[in-house]
């Protein structure tokens, strides 16, 4: 009785520490993002080996973007507010690159596999700049890359068996190299965050 209750116990304090440093990572992505910076260097490791569909169809991997700077988001195409707010920043900066833009993919990968559909998130991308990307996959597989890059997502369902998603909201800049380069503050004005980026493409 006293190990299973020891047992239960050590399980209890590993996912209490396991949420612990969920929030911890979260917490170091969002710090400085009031400072003058609008890319801050939060010191830990971020992303890694993924295989998605693309919002076209094809089976896609780290590897497709290897060697190109790209921005990574995550969200679903029925967020009423977080995420088409996040792209249009982002279409906002691409806009201000302007030639640049060609060199700068921003990823927007999807929390919600049940319903966001490559041919949904084709639909939904379409109504913002050309280099934005929708990513999705099989349940497992957009697991994988959000505990590759510590994000935070939840389903909560609603009374009327309809649900939204809860989620993190971090954008992240990954470099030429494929590591991560730190969180990108896109609540600024277009032309400072354009002006940055363009040392990393």
């Amino acid at each position: 009785m006293r190990a299973q209750r020891a047992i239960t116990i050590l399980a209890s304090v590993l996912i209490a520490a396991t949420g612990a440093f969920a929030l911890y990572s979260i917490y170091l992505l969002t710090v400085g993002r009031d400072s003058g910076s609008v890319i801050t260097d939060a010191g830990i490791s971020i992303g890694g080996p993924f295989t998605l569909t693309d919002d076209d169809g094809r089976r896609v991997s780290e590897a497709d973007y290897a060697g190109r700077a790209h921005l990574v988001f995550f969200g679903f195409t029925h967020c009423p507010e977080i995420c088409p707010t996040t792209l249009a920043e982002a279409t906002s900066v691409l806009d201000e690159l302007g030639d640049d833009a060609s060199k700068l993919d921003v990823l927007f990968i999807t929390v919600d596999p049940e319903r966001d559909t490559p041919e949904a998130l084709h639909e939904y991308v379409s109504n913002f700049h050309p280099q934005i990307t929708g990513l999705t996959g099989s349940v497992q597989e957009v697991a994988t890359v959000a505990r590759e890059f510590r994000a935070y997502y939840k389903k909560v369902p609603f009374d009327d068996g309809d649900y939204t998603m809860d989620h993190s909201t971090v954008v992240y800049l990954m470099g030429k190299d494929g590591k991560f380069v730190g969180p990108v503050a896109l609540d600024r004005e277009p032309a400072q965050i354009a002006e940055q980026l363009r040392a990393y493409l």
